[in-house]
C-alpha cells in the first residue's frame, strides 16, 4: 500500500477497501466493530486504516445510522473534585464504549441556564443526554425538558421516568459518623455544604442517622460552601467549644479548612479533636495529619451512567432499576482518634 498525497482527496471507505481487497461492507463493520469479522480480515482493514490515515465520514455515518456517536452532558460546578472527577470517568468511559462527549457549561445553576444549555445540545442530534445536577433548583428544570432522546441524570432529579446515577453519600457519611461514635466520641458535629446541594442533604441524612442509631445529641449542622475558607470560619467556631471533639466536614477542602482552624486555636488532632472529610482528594493523604476521608468511587459513576445511557440509545427502553448507588468506602488514616479522656 503506498502512501497518499498530503492535503490530495479525502480517503473514503472504498479506498480501503481496495487497499485489503475485502468489500466496503466489510470494511464498514470492521469500523462499527461488528463481531461477524474475522480476525484477520479485522487486523487487515485495521492495520490500512492506520497506514492511510482513515478517518471515517461521521455526518454520513449519522445519515445511514440515524445515530451521531455522541452524547451531550449539561455540566455545573466542575470547578470542584466531585463533578471533575465523574466529568473525567464520564469521557473515558464513553471513549471505550465508542461515543465522544460534547460538554456544554452552565453559566448558573437555575432553570434558564439548564435549557438553554440543554437546547444547545438538542440542536447538535446528540444521540443521549447527561445532566450533572447537584443542586436542588436544577435538579427540577430537568423538568422542562423535553424527553426527545435518552436521559441520565448525576445526583438526582424529581422525575421519576429519569434514570439517576448517584454515589451512596447518606451511607458514606453515616459510616463517618458511627466510625467517631464508636471511638468514644459523645457526639459528632456536622459542617454541611450548601442547602442547595443534593450530595450535602444526603450527607447531612446519613450523619444524623448514625447519631440517632448511637442514641447521641444532635448539634446543629454549620453550613459551608465546599470551599476551604467556610471550612475555617466554621472550624473557629467549633474550636472555641471544649466540649467539641470530633467534627465531619461534609468534603475535603472544608475539612482542611477545620485543620487549619483547629491548628490556630491550640487543638491538637486527633489528640482534641477528630476529623474526617469527605471525596478523598489527593491531598487528603499529605494533610497534617493525613485526613481520614470518605471515598466516592468516580470511576464507577462515570462507567455506570453510561451503561445505563448506552443501554437505552440501543434498547430504546428504559432501564429496569430507576436509581443506581454506587457504593463509598470509609478510608481511616491519622485524623480520626479515640476521643479525648475526661477529667
Amino acid at each position: 500500500m503506498s502512501e497518499r498525497e498530503p492535503y490530495g482527496p479525502p480517503l473514503v471507505m472504498s479506498d480501503v477497501a481496495k487497499a485489503t481487497g475485502v468489500s466496503k461492507q466489510t470494511v464498514s463493520r470492521v469500523m462499527n466493530n461488528s463481531p461477524h469479522v474475522r480476525r484477520e480480515t479485522r487486523e487487515r482493514v485495521l492495520a490500512a486504516v492506520r497506514e492511510l490515515g482513515y478517518q471515517p465520514n461521521s455526518a454520513a455515518r449519522a445519515l445511514a445510522t440515524g445515530r451521531t456517536r455522541t452524547l451531550g452532558v449539561v455540566a455545573f460546578d466542575t470547578v470542584h473534585h466531585g463533578p471533575a472527577k465523574v466529568l473525567h470517568s464520564i469521557g473515558r468511559a464513553a471513549q471505550e464504549a465508542g461515543y465522544v462527549v460534547s460538554v456544554v457549561p452552565m453559566r448558573s445553576p437555575d432553570h434558564g441556564a439548564m435549557a438553554e444549555a440543554a437546547d444547545q445540545l438538542l440542536e447538535h442530534d446528540v444521540d443521549g443526554l447527561i445532566a450533572i445536577a447537584p443542586e436542588h433548583d436544577m435538579s427540577r428544570a430537568l423538568l422542562d425538558i423535553p424527553r426527545k432522546i435518552p436521559m441520565v441524570v448525576l445526583d438526582g432529579t424529581p422525575d421519576p421516568q429519569i434514570p439517576v446515577v448517584a454515589a451512596d453519600d447518606e451511607g458514606g457519611a453515616h459510616r463517618a459518623a458511627s466510625h467517631l461514635l464508636q471511638l468514644g466520641h459523645r457526639t459528632v458535629h456536622h459542617i454541611a455544604g450548601p442547602r442547595q446541594s443534593l450530595a450535602g442533604s444526603r450527607r447531612v441524612a446519613g450523619w444524623l442517622g448514625a447519631l440517632r442509631e448511637q442514641g447521641a445529641s444532635a448539634p446543629e449542622a454549620l453550613y459551608g460552601d465546599w470551599e476551604p475558607h467556610s471550612g475555617y470560619e466554621a472550624g473557629l467556631v467549633l474550636a472555641d467549644d471544649p466540649d467539641v471533639t470530633a467534627i465531619l466536614a461534609g468534603n475535603d477542602p472544608m475539612a482542611f479548612g477545620v485543620l487549619r482552624a483547629l491548628h490556630d486555636r491550640g487543638r491538637r488532632v486527633p489528640q482534641d479533636v477528630s476529623v474526617i472529610g469527605f471525596d478523598d482528594m489527593p491531598e487528603a493523604g499529605y494533610a497534617i495529619p493525613p485526613l481520614s476521608t470518605v471515598r466516592p468511587n468516580f470511576s464507577e459513576m462515570g462507567r455506570r451512567t453510561i451503561s445505563v445511557l448506552v443501554g437505552q440509545i440501543r434498547s430504546g427502553e428504559l432501564p429496569r432499576m430507576m436509581r443506581s448507588v454506587v457504593s463509598t468506602d470509609l478510608v481511616v488514616r491519622h485524623s480520626s482518634g479515640a476521643a479525648p479522656r475526661t477529667t
